[in-house]
């Protein structure tokens, strides 16, 4: 901008959240469709934004966009202003969870935390909250860029996969042991399990997305060998033990809601130093004063309380 005054009163401040969300997708279809827009007048809407700025903020490199040095430099300060203005208004915000409308939308990095900690809660909802709604999904590599990007309103996850959660507002919600989980008649295992059966015997190590589980990771860290025969998601290990020799370390949330059902016997690991994972919830200061966001924050850390 060539003025180094600006009229505000002359300006849409709605092209501060279209400039966010272009710079953010380097797309205009993709803008289009996160704004419920048409692509001709999220065309017309960057125009808009190219002559207010004197920049391109976006142009072509290959089949894609790119953000110009200047859009790139903006990005972070019209967030942060973004985020401003809606705490300000939330601020004065009220939420009735008996009458009001609100979809959330949730990351969840362990997915078997929808079974044993969501589940719950979703019950509950039908009846407090009947017209609240989540949106549960499943977690990437990604998912702290999508959280800060503002594309979910809150993300669960195991505190020690998202050490960067110090730099947001969070709140921990419940830790979780570890157990060892066989076949409740195995034929080697009784009521203990020794450290040299632990390190011998078949075991299915488990992963989450594209990489070993904390449990794994705790395991490689502490030096202790596995006679790996099956690797699988985390969640599906319980239910490969029943009528094998196979061993595996679970949650122990998760072992306990299906031991009967998968037939397992859950055991103590003979492992010195294997810590308990600790789940917390992480939203971004955009949302923090918001009175729905608040209202399923606090929602969550009550039921985590009653499982603890």
């Amino acid at each position: 901008m060539a003025d180094k005054h600006v009229d505000l009163r002359r300006i849409d401040l709605n092209l501060l959240v279209a400039f966010e969300v272009l710079v953010t997708e380097r797309s205009v279809t993709r803008a289009a469709t996160r704004l419920s827009v048409g692509q001709s007048a999220m065309s017309s809407t960057l125009a808009r934004l190219r002559k207010l700025l004197g920049d391109p903020v976006l142009v072509k490199d290959g089949r894609g966009l790119v953000a110009t040095p200047l859009a790139e430099s903006l990005l972070t300060p019209v967030r942060d202003i973004l985020g401003n203005i809606e705490q300000v208004l939330s601020q004065r915000d009220n939420f009735d969870p008996t009458t009001d409308a609100r979809t959330f939308s949730v990351l969840v990095t362990n997915y078997h935390l929808t079974y044993t900690f969501l589940l719950p809660l979703l019950a509950r909802l039908d009846v407090e909250a009947p017209r609240v709604r989540l949106h549960i999904e499943p977690t990437g590599d990604d998912f702290a860029d999508r959280l800060r990007r503002h594309e979910v309103d809150l993300l669960i996850t195991p505190r020690e996969l998202f050490p960067d959660h110090r730099d947001l507002p969070h709140r921990a919600l419940f830790s979780d042991g570890l157990v060892v989980a066989v076949d409740r008649d195995h034929p080697e295992i009784g009521d203990e399990i020794t450290y040299e059966q632990f390190c011998s015997l078949p075991y299915i190590a488990t992963w989450m997305g594209q990489h070993p589980s904390l449990s794994e990771l705790q395991l490689d860290h502490l030096g202790v060998p596995r006679n790996v025969e099956v690797t699988t998601e985390f969640g599906i290990a319980c239910f490969l033990l029943q009528g094998t020799r196979l061993i595996t370390v679970v949650h122990e949330r998760l072992a306990n809601m299906v031991a009967d059902t998968a037939n397992l016997r859950l055991l103590r690991p003979p492992i010195e130093g294997l810590q308990p994972v600790t789940e917390i919830m992480v939203w971004t200061n955009r949302t923090d004063g918001d009175a729905a966001h608040r209202w399923l924050r606090q929602r969550l850390l009550e039921l985590a309380a009653e499982v603890m």
